[in-house]
C-alpha cells in the first residue's frame, strides 16, 4: 500500500458531502478476523483490523502478542484466505498510558513512548493516540486537563514521527501512518456501571480538544504530523453496557456534527457503536462519524453461533455412546469462574443475574476466555463432531435461521465453521451498510 492514506481518501470523500465510512474490527480473535476478511473479498473493500494497547503491546498484553507479532498473525490469516495485504489497515486503539494508568507520568509515558514506537515500526498506519486517563500522580478529584492530555499526546506523536523515518530506512514504500486524537474518549469494552450516563460532546469541548492538540503538536515543530490527524473521538451519545444499549440519537448530536464543518480534515471516530442499528450506523456516518469501532459486538455473535453449534451438536449426539461431547457452554463458564479478573468489574447484582451475564452479556467478557486451552480444545471437539454428519436443516432453522436460509439458497456451505463465521458476518453486513461500501 502507497501513496495516499485510504483513510485520507475517506475523509476527502466525507467533506464532499459523499457519505462513506469505514468500520474498525477491533478484535485478536482469528474467526472474526477471518469473517471480515472473507467478507470484503465479496466487496473488494479495505479491511481496517484494530489492535487495542491492553490487549497487544511490549510485554505482550492479554494475548500474549507484541505489535510484531500481532501484524504476523493477521497477515497469517490473511493469507489462509487469500486476502490481498495491500487492502489491509491495521490500527492501534487506546494506544498511551491505558495498561499503566497506576503508575507515575513519568514511567506511564515512557512505556508508552516505547509502545507507540512497536505499532508504528510494526507497520501500522492508524494510530489511535489516547492521553486521556488520569496517572498516579495526577490530581484525581480535578477533570483532567485538556492541556496536559494534549502535550502527552503530542510526545507520543513525536515518537510515532521518529519510528516512521526510522521505518523509511528500512522500507522506502512504508505508509505514512494517520493519526487519531481526542480527549473524550470512552473507555475501552464499554461502561462498567449499569447507570453511568452518556453526554454528548459539547462542541465549545471539542473545539477547545481541536485547537489545544492543534498547539500541543506545533510546539514540538509536529506541523506536518498535525496535517495527518484525520479524526477526533467524542462521545456522539452512543454506548453499551452489561444490559443497555445507548441509541444513537441524531438530533442530540446534532450541533456537534454541525460543528465538524468547519475543519476540513477531520471526521469523527465514533468508539462503543456495537449494538446499534443498522439505521442508527448509517445516520452516524451521514453525520460525519466516518469511523465506527466495533469490537466486542463482534465476538458476541460468534458466541451466539459458538452456543447454536454446541446445541445442535447436543441434540445430535447427546445419547451416543461414541462421541465424546465438546460441553463447550459449560467449559466456557467454568473458564470464568476459575479466573474472574476480566469480568467481576462489569457484572453486578444476584448470583443468578451475574451468571446470566457471564453467558449473554452485551459486554461480552467471556472473549476473554475463548483463548483458554481447554475452551480452544471445545470449540475444535465441537467443530469435528459436526463435520461427521450433515447438519440436518431442521435444526439449522432452529438454531441459525438465517444462516439456514443461506444455506438453502446456495449462499452458505452446511459446515460449522463456515456456518460460525457467518454469525460474524450478520453484525458485519449492518455497518457495511451504514458506511457504503459496494455492499452485496
Amino acid at each position: 500500500m502507497t501513496g495516499l492514506h485510504p483513510l485520507k481518501d475517506l475523509v476527502l470523500k466525507q467533506k464532499q458531502g459523499i457519505p462513506v465510512g469505514i468500520y474498525s474490527a477491533c478484535s485478536a480473535n482469528e474467526y472474526v478476523i477471518e469473517a471480515a476478511m472473507e467478507r470484503a473479498l465479496k466487496t473488494g473493500d479495505y479491511v481496517l483490523i484494530e489492535a487495542t494497547a491492553n490487549q497487544v503491546n511490549q510485554f505482550g498484553g492479554y494475548t500474549g502478542m507484541k505489535p510484531e507479532d500481532f501484524k504476523a498473525f493477521v497477515f497469517e490469516i490473511a493469507q489462509k484466505v487469500q486476502f490481498p495485504t495491500e487492502k489491509l489497515i491495521l490500527g492501534g486503539d487506546h494506544l498511551g498510558p491505558l495498561t499503566w494508568k497506576n503508575e507515575k507520568s513519568d514511567t506511564a509515558m515512557e512505556k508508552s513512548c516505547e509502545l507507540i514506537r512497536q505499532y508504528v515500526m510494526a507497520g501500522f498506519t492508524k494510530i489511535h493516540i489516547d492521553t486521556s486517563m488520569h496517572l498516579a500522580d495526577d490530581n484525581i478529584n480535578e477533570k483532567l486537563d485538556t492541556g496536559v492530555i494534549a502535550q502527552r499526546g503530542a510526545m507520543l506523536c513525536k515518537v510515532a514521527e521518529e519510528a516512521y523515518e526510522e521505518l523509511l530506512k528500512m522500507d522506502k514504500n512504508a505508509l505514512q501512518p494517520v493519526y487519531v486524537v481526542g480527549s473524550e474518549v470512552p473507555i475501552p469494552g464499554g461502561s462498567q456501571e449499569k447507570d453511568e450516563g452518556i453526554q454528548v460532546t459539547k462542541v465549545s469541548d471539542f473545539e477547545t480538544t481541536v485547537e489545544t492538540f492543534q498547539k500541543a503538536f506545533y510546539d514540538l515543530g509536529l506541523h506536518k504530523a498535525w496535517a495527518n490527524v484525520i479524526a477526533v473521538v467524542v462521545q456522539p451519545g452512543v454506548e453499551f453496557g452489561d444490559e443497555t444499549i445507548h441509541e444513537y440519537n441524531r438530533e442530540a448530536a446534532k450541533e456537534l456534527c454541525q460543528a465538524l464543518k468547519k475543519y476540513p480534515n477531520l471526521v469523527f471516530e465514533g468508539h462503543s457503536t456495537d449494538y446499534q442499528t443498522p439505521r442508527a450506523l448509517k445516520e452516524m456516518v451521514e453525520d460525519g462519524i466516518a469511523i465506527l469501532k466495533v469490537g466486542p459486538a463482534l465476538t458476541f455473535a460468534l458466541r451466539e453461533g459458538l452456543f447454536a453449534l454446541n446445541m445442535i451438536e447436543e441434540e445430535l449426539f447427546r445419547y451416543d455412546p461414541d462421541i465424546h461431547l465438546s460441553n463447550l457452554i459449560n467449559l466456557i463458564d467454568e473458564a470464568m469462574l476459575q479466573n474472574p479478573e476480566n469480568w467481576k468489574k462489569h457484572y453486578h447484582g444476584s448470583g443468578s443475574k451475574i451468571r446470566f451475564a457471564r453467558k449473554y452479556s452485551f459486554s461480552d467478557r467471556c472473549r476473554y476466555y475463548l483463548p483458554d486451552s481447554n475452551v480452544q480444545k471445545s470449540i475444535k471437539r465441537l467443530i469435528a463432531n459436526l463435520r461427521t454428519v450433515d447438519i440436518p436443516y431442521s435444526l439449522l432453522s432452529e438454531y441459525m435461521p438465517i444462516q439456514y436460509r443461506k444455506v438453502r439458497n446456495g449462499e452458505l456451505a452446511n459446515d460449522p465453521e463456515s456456518l460460525l463465521k457467518d454469525r460474524v458476518v450478520n453484525c458485519i453486513d449492518d455497518y457495511l451498510y451504514a458506511t457504503g461500501v459496494n455492499y452485496k
